[in-house]
This record gives structure tokens, sequence and C-alpha cells, in this order.
């Protein structure tokens, strides 16, 4: 710490347990066995360094042994473990301890799509999107150059809330190569194959191999080979059944080879017809004629659960014959000790029963019958009319519109289909009747499979707008549906296809084509800026947009990178405001000096409002830069009321303008404001933490922040500002051990070596309890000594405060007037922050606070 902190498996018998149970293996300690398969023994352990579950795969010797085939395995697990994905089971160390070699990985607690399947017979519908899920997590494997090699039902994972999570990537590399014994039925772990090429054998599952991996065509495996098995999963879950299934390896690997799977349809003729292509396409036996892409599979299956909402098909999958589920053993797959319970949701199958019960009933009473009938159309008329109605008539006064979803298969796209979303976002905020959600809300939902309804719950909007982008080579496709919020059913749809040149121009048509869907009435000069576009010039839109992509990562280097891509886009087009909009936000958060950090923000916000004076946002800027920086509060008010006044839709704008009327100490209407702030987006870190902050805790609600920012830390324990203003919070009200383990939380994220946090929290601890409050402020003011000598920058505010807490008030005073000569923009809070109590009945504080622009 430094000043700045303030399942039940096969087992073998005759292989010996490598590991014991609490045995340390690195900063992993060992808790129970819970598997064992061909890549070896799998271990609950506790990670004591993150206070987490993982999974650890201890590696057999012989594997372990081979130089070469670890170090080709290395390379490829490194590569899937920095895949980040929701559907993808995380790799987090590949490492060795006492000679033990083993892989670190995330802890799934559920069962395998296999125990779904066959054990829990659950309907079509919830496998359809555990599956979904698959490919999504394929996509961006594929995306990244990954190919799984060995997909099937026990690789895949379904956890307790019910998303689908892909285990092993990469992992099938390390197995290549190794004889494997005990190959007794189709059932059997793996195939080993000779190979064609080179000396040596294959990897793949029966049943799940593709027939390029089934002939040994070692260099033709690409990604389809993983949508060859992802359509053997597909087919299975259909119809309880492989397709290719024989009575002996050889003959289920002749099957894959040469023969055509049978018809779902043959297998339980309900299946619609749509799945059976889907499947048909996926198992074709040439690489060329499958799916090109995963992602075309998983569009395609989201569309297909739509349409099964209303379908009349039983869903239930057929369940196997006896003779095969008794005896099935619970696969290396299922890695949790304990199962899910099924979800009892009835099935359609079930719902019949209920018809044909309702249907005797008539029978009995038909006059009675008659009329309840009569009444029940009767009703349903009127519910449609209404609903009629309601689609078509009704205006939409909320909608968030969701993180465009990137399908080009390639993860350098991402710029391209997050800019387009917060593009759309900031052209439908011109909107004043309309509340649209800003970016940080929607953005929490990316890369998440979640039911238009629910996003319409949680952030409390009538329709939900979707968004798939797609960049072949110079062509650009960009598919629209706009949701209703309550029903899930698609008010609008809208696909663009356009050449890359028209990038441009295409933004304002999507914003006009939306705005018209919401049914609102609109002004001519709403509709002018709605529609507008900030530049015609496509290489300076793409630059923008990925100025935009690395704004929003807020750290040190990305924003260095923003403030480039910004100057290239205003380098191509002098006439770009949004662009200078990007340039004064990115300033303002850069590591700049005071000085020349709001001289920038100032320049750049100017030169926005010289090109185009209906903008708010670069009001905004000027707001903060006249309150942070020249203390010029009138001047700051005037502009952050202009900033809202323009755009009632920017929620920036009443978030610093809500900081600047609590560091005024008008609480009240700073409240309002927060308020705003927050309706508008909900989910953001930064918005929430700074109420928690600068409004609770600065308005002297204690217990109030605490619960507040610890609530926080629950929706994100990883946010590092959030650690950050507990520590402050507890230093103030006397709790230094928790803002000791606060701190502790805080430094881990950033970085800091375990060893050095160790010691840290050891020595503040010590100095806590021998010294008290002093003991502890002391121990920080050396800490800072320690990081000056070092070279390390330590904020003249910070030191103030020490010294304060230790009751040297000329120190204390020394500092504070350094700050003020550097223009430190923390000073703002100095007439409300709780911190300066100790210093506030000294006559040189309220010469301070003068001096600074406040009133009495």
């Amino acid at each position: 710490m430094n000043a700045a902190c303030h399942s039940n498996t096969r087992r073998n018998a005759s292989v010996p347990a490598l590991i014991n149970i609490g045995q340390q293996l690195g900063r992993y300690e060992v808790r129970s066995k819970i598997g064992e398969g061909g890549m070896g023994e799998v271990y609950l352990a506790e990670d004591t360094r993150l206070h987490r579950n993982v999974a650890l795969k201890i590696l057999p010797p012989d594997l372990a042994a081979n130089k070469d085939r670890m170090r080709r395995f290395e390379q490829e697990a490194t590569a899937a473990a920095a895949l980040n994905h929701p559907n993808v089971a995380h790799i987090y160390e590949i490492g060795e301890s006492d000679g033990v070699n083993f892989i670190a990985m995330e802890f799934i607690d559920g069962v395998t799509l296999r125990a779904k399947i066959h054990q829990e017979e659950t309907e079509l519908r919830r496998l359809l999107r555990y599956l979904q899920h698959v490919a999504e997590g394929l996509a961006k494997a594929h995306a990244a150059g990954i190919v799984h090699r060995d997909l099937k039902p026990d690789n895949i994972m379904i956890t307790r809330d019910g998303y689908a999570k892909i285990l092993d990537f990469g992992l099938a590399k390390l197995l290549e190569h190794r004889t494997l014994s005990g190959a007794d039925s189709s059932e059997v772990a793996t195939a080993v194959m000779s190979q064609h090429s080179t000396p040596g054998a294959i990897l793949g599952t029966v049943g799940y191999m593709s027939p390029e991996q089934a002939q040994g065509k070692v260099k033709d495996l690409d990604h389809r080979s993983d949508i060859f098995s992802f359509g053997c999963i597909l087919f299975e879950s259909a119809t309880g059944k492989k397709p290719f299934e024989g009575d002996s390896v050889v003959k289920s690997l002749h099957m894959v080879i040469y023969e055509a799977a049978p018809s779902i349809t043959e297998l339980n003729p309900s299946l619609p017809a749509e799945l059976h292509r889907i499947v048909r396409r996926c198992l074709a036996k040439d690489p060329d004629e499958r799916y090109q892409s995963i992602k075309d599979v998983a569009i395609e299956l989201k569309e297909l659960r739509r349409e099964l909402e209303g379908g009349d098909f039983d869903t239930t999958v057929p369940p196997p014959s006896r003779s095969k589920t008794s005896s099935l053993p619970v696969a290396e797959g299922t890695r949790s000790q304990s199962f899910g319970a099924s979800t009892g949701t009835p099935s359609l199958s079930t719902r019949a029963s209920s018809a044909e019960y309702m249907v005797s009933g008539i029978k009995q009473h038909k006059l009675a019958a008659v009329i309840t009938v009569l009444v029940v159309l009767g009703g349903a008329v009127t519910v449609l009319l209404y609903l009629r109605g309601r689609t078509t008539n009704t205006a939409i006064k909320a909608i968030a519109v969701m993180p465009f979803v990137n399908t080009s298969g390639n993860a350098d796209l991402e710029y391209l289909s997050d800019g387009m979303t917060e593009s759309l976002i900031n052209n439908l905020s011109q909107l004043s009747t309309v509340s649209v959600k800003a970016r940080s809300s929607v953005f929490r939902y990316k890369g998440k499979d979640i039911e238009p309804q629910q996003v319409a719950s949680d952030l409390k909007v009538q329709a939900v707008l979707n968004g798939r982008v797609a960049q072949h080579g110079d062509n650009l496709t960009i598919s629209l549906d706009l949701v209703d919020g309550t029903t899930g059913n698609q008010i609008w749809g809208e696909q663009y296809s356009r050449k890359m040149g028209d990038l441009a121009s295409l933004q304002g048509e999507i914003a006009r084509d939306v705005s018209q869907k919401l049914r609102l009435r609109l002004t001519n000069a709403e509709e002018t800026r709605v529609v507008k576009n900030q530049t015609q010039n496509t290489e300076a839109y793409q630059l923008y947009l990925q100025g935009r992509y690395n704004w929003n990562q807020r750290t040190g280097p990305t924003t260095e990178k923003a403030i480039q891509y910004f100057q290239q886009a205003v380098d191509k087009d002098p006439n770009y405001a949004m662009a200078y909009v990007g340039l004064a936000e990115s300033y303002s958060i850069s590591d700049l000096p005071a000085g020349e950090r709001f001289s920038k923000v100032q320049a750049a916000a100017l030169k926005a409002l010289e090109i185009d004076p209906s903008l708010g946002e670069p009001h905004a800027s000027l707001g903060g830069s006249k309150d942070l920086y020249e203390h010029d509060f009138a001047g700051a008010e005037k502009e952050y009321k202009r900033a809202v006044e323009l755009n009632p839709n920017y929620a920036s704008a009443y978030h610093w303008y809500a900081e600047f009327l609590a560091e005024q100490g008008r609480f009240d209407e700073s409240l309002t404001n927060w308020k705003k702030a927050l309706e508008l987006d909900p989910f953001s870190l930064a918005i929430g933490t700074d109420y928690g902050l600068e409004y609770l805790f600065y308005s002297r609600k204690y217990d109030q922040a605490i619960d507040y920012l610890n609530k926080l830390v629950e929706m994100d324990p990883n946010y590092v500002r959030t650690h950050t203003y507990l520590t402050i919070v507890y230093e103030t009200t006397g709790r230094y051990e928790d803002a000791i383990n606060e701190a502790e939380k805080r430094v881990a994220l950033q970085g800091m070596k375990p060893e050095e946090i160790a010691n840290g929290k050891r020595v503040l601890t010590d100095a806590l309890k021998a010294g008290g409050p002093k003991g502890y402020w002391s121990k920080i003011l050396e800490f800072a000594m320690q990081d000056m000598k070092r070279g390390e920058k330590v904020d003249s505010l910070l030191l103030a405060r020490i010294y304060s807490e230790l009751g040297q008030r000329d120190e204390a005073f020394n500092w504070l007037q350094k700050a003020f000569e550097s223009k430190e923009s923390d000073l703002a809070y100095l007439k409300v922050s709780p911190i300066w109590d100790k210093l506030r009945d000294d006559p040189r504080f309220a010469d301070m606070l003068r001096r600074l622009g406040f009133s009495a």
C-alpha cells in the first residue's frame, strides 16, 4: 500500500490421487476432488489471493513431460485465456507448483448440457436458449482465431441462473498424440485416429467430431469443424439421440464420414422445419456447404425461439430408452458437486392435458360452455383491439438502444458496433419528449442474452432497440428491430445495406427512421437535430468512433488513444463539431497538469460551439472548466444550465451540475439533478459513486453513504472508485479497520503486488493498534514521503489532509496554499467536505474559501 491508498464423475480406481485435500498449489488451496477424465483430475480449490472458487485441472505427469506438446498447448491456452465472454468459462492460469502442473479455471456451479438433455429432459425452448449462448461464445472465440476441437454436451455447463458456459477452450491441443485406453463404446470420451500427413494421432469425441476430424485432416480443421460439432449437439437436443451413433467406434466414425444424418422430423414429427434446416446445414459433410459463421447460427436460433413462443408443437425432447440412460455416468463436464433441479416449467404436452380437461367439461355443460366461449372470444377481441391501438398509436417516450452486436467475426470492429450505438443514442437524445437511456446503463448488457422485457423492466422503458452490424470488405449491413418492452413483440424492423463510404450519412438516416417509429410529433427543429450528420467524411467518422471506443475505457493509455483519434478526425474534417467535443471530454480526464488540461478543454469546447451552437455537450465541458479551474461559479452554473436546456437527455450534464450544486452547499437543488442523472443513466457507477460521496457524505448522511456505496460494490466489486470513496468515508467516521480493508481492495484492483499489499496492511494495522488514529495518519504520511522521494506525484490536498488529521495546522495550510497555487480540482469541495472540519474554526480556512470565490 502507498500514500494514495485511502460432481459426480467417472472414476478410475487404478490412478492414484495426484494431490491431497488441503494442499497448497501456488496461491490455490485444494478443497475437494470433483472429477476425473482424459485430461486428469479436477479439484475444487480456493484462490487465497482473490478469495474465489476455481476448478484446478491437474495434468498427469506424462502429459506435462512432453515439452513440445506443453509449448503448443500453452500458446493456444494463452490465447483462450484472453477470451472475455459471458458464455465462455475463463482460464485464469497455467501453473506449476512443487512439480505439479495445473490449469486454474473458472468454477461453474451447475450441470452439464448432457444432464439437461438426458436427465432433466429439459424442454426444447430452453435448450435452444442454452445453445444460442453457446453459439455466441463460439463466435467470440472464432473471431479471435480459436477453434475448440472437442465441443460436446459434456463441455457445456449450465449455471444455476440459466446461462451456458463453454469449457476447455484450447485444451484439446494438449491431448493430441496421446493414446487413450478403455475405448469400449461410442460413449468413450475420445477417439484416436492415425494422421495422414504426420506421425501421431488427433483428438475428437465420437459422435461429435466433424468428418475432417474423423479422417485425420489436421490441416483442414478450422472454425467450421466446431459448427459441425454444434450441429451434432443441436440434433441431440432436439431428438434425445446422437446423429451418428453406431454399435462400435468404427461404425460411428464411418457414419460421420459417409452417411447422412437422419432427419430430426423423422424422430420427432412435431419439430419445426426451420430447425431441421438449421441442423441439416450445420451437419453438411463439406465444410464449404455448412454455415460459414457460427454467429449466423446464433441469429437464426434466436429468430426460431421467437417463433416457438407462438408454436403449437411439443417441445419436450423425447427421452432416450432406459437401457441407455439408467447407467449413464455423469461425464467429466459436470464440474459442480451439486446439481440444479428441474425448473418445473410445464411443457406444451402438459398444457395439452389441460385443454383436454376443458373440452371434456364443455361436453358435460354445453350451454354454459357456449356462453363461456362467447365471453372469452368477446374479451379476446377487446384485448386485441386494445393492443392494436396501443401498438399503432401510443407514442414511445422512453427507449433503450442496446449495444449493437458485431457479427463480422472480427473483434477489431467492436469500435464500429459500439460507436454506432453511442451515435444513435446521442442523436435520439436531441428529442426533448423522449427519455433515452445513457450509454453506461445499456452497455452493462453487452454480450448477454437478455430478453427485451427484462431490459425494459430494469431500465423502465417502453421499447428496446436491438441492432446487428456486419462488415465484409467494403460492404456494411445493419439490421435493427424495435421491440415492445411489455410484450416482446416486434414493432418495427429494417435492414440497411450500404458501402462503407456511406457510413457517415447512414447515421442520420437510421436516426430519422427510428425517431419516426417512436410515433412522436416532432417539430421541424427537432427533426433537423435528430438527422443531422456532423460530418460527411466517412474516414473522420470512423476515427471519431474509434475515439469514443477508447474514451469509454477510462484508463490513462486509452484516454491518450482517444485524444489521438479525435485529433485525427478533426484533421480529416476541421468542421467536425462532435470530434471537438470528444477532445474536450478526453482532455478533461487526462493526466495533464491542471493549467494545460483545462486550457485544452476550453479551446476544444469553444471550437465545437463555433461550428455548431446547438450542441449541449460543449457547454457542460466549459462548465467543468469554469467550476474546477477558474472558480467562476456564476459562469459555470450558466454553462451547466445551457447544456441541460440544449440536450435534456445528456446525463453527464445533470451529473456535473449536481456536483457543482453540492460543492456550493445547495444540497436540495443538487438532489433534483442527481435524480435526473440517475433516471437517465440508472446503472452508471460514475454517477452513483459521486452521488454517494458528494451528496450523501458531504451532506453528513454518513450511514446512508456507507450503505449506498456498499450496494454499488455488490453491483460491481471491481470498480476502483467505490473502494476509494468508502475508504474516505470510513476514515472520516473513525472506522479505520474498515478503511484499511477498502484500501486493500483498491490497490489489489490497481495491480499492486500481493506481498506489497500484505505488508502495507500489516504496517497500517500495527500503527493503528499502537497509536490510534494519529498512528494511522503518521504511517500514511511516511508512505507519502517515500512516494515523493521516488519521484511519484502526491497531491498537495492529500498532504494537507494528513497534516490536518495529525493536528499540525501550519503544515496543513502550507499544503493547502500549494494546492491553491497549482489549482487542484478537488479544492472545489473545500466548503462542504467533512474531511476539512478540523480546520474550519481557523481564520485561514475562511480566507482560503474567500480566495476560492465561495460565499460565506
